[in-house]
């Protein structure tokens, strides 16, 4: 399975991002609204990186509060390491565990097509095998 078939179904303006000029706090707001754990970062139209949990803890944790107001071009991870719509969700698992990031942007022809996390690459992997069980029971119980 690629990438492309895990994000079919999902139109690209549903992905929730933020622009490079907002600042921590409101980004905090929409993670904790939308009870999501990253947010892709734009600048001019294109991913320029990711903001994520581990970022709002790093800043805290070495700045403290006064991080809050920073925009999240300066705390940010950058440059966003993507993927391809083709990319295989082994490879991309592969990736993730490589660079130990937990999120993806899709990009096709330069732009965002979608946006991707661990756990939907787990989850892909997980009906993956259960199909796969269910073909052999099913074969064995008609051998």
């Amino acid at each position: 399975m690629d990438i492309a078939q895990l994000i079919a179904g999902r139109a690209s303006s549903d992905i929730v991002t933020c622009d490079v000029d907002v600042p921590m706090r409101e980004a905090l707001a929409v993670l904790a609204t939308r009870r999501i754990g990253a947010l892709p970062v734009m600048r001019h139209g294109e991913v320029a990186g990711i903001f994520s949990e581990r970022d709002v803890i790093y800043c805290l944790g070495q700045e403290g509060e006064a991080s809050l107001s920073k925009p999240l071009g300066e705390v940010m991870t950058a440059p966003a390491i993507t993927v391809e719509p083709g990319t295989s969700v082994d490879e991309a698992l592969g990736l993730m565990t490589r660079r130990r990031i937990r999120h993806l942007p899709v990009i096709q022809n330069g732009q965002m097509c979608g946006f991707i996390s661990i756990g939907d690459l787990v989850k892909a992997q997980v009906d993956a095998i259960a199909t796969e069980a269910e073909a052999m029971r099913t074969y064995i119980q008609s051998a």
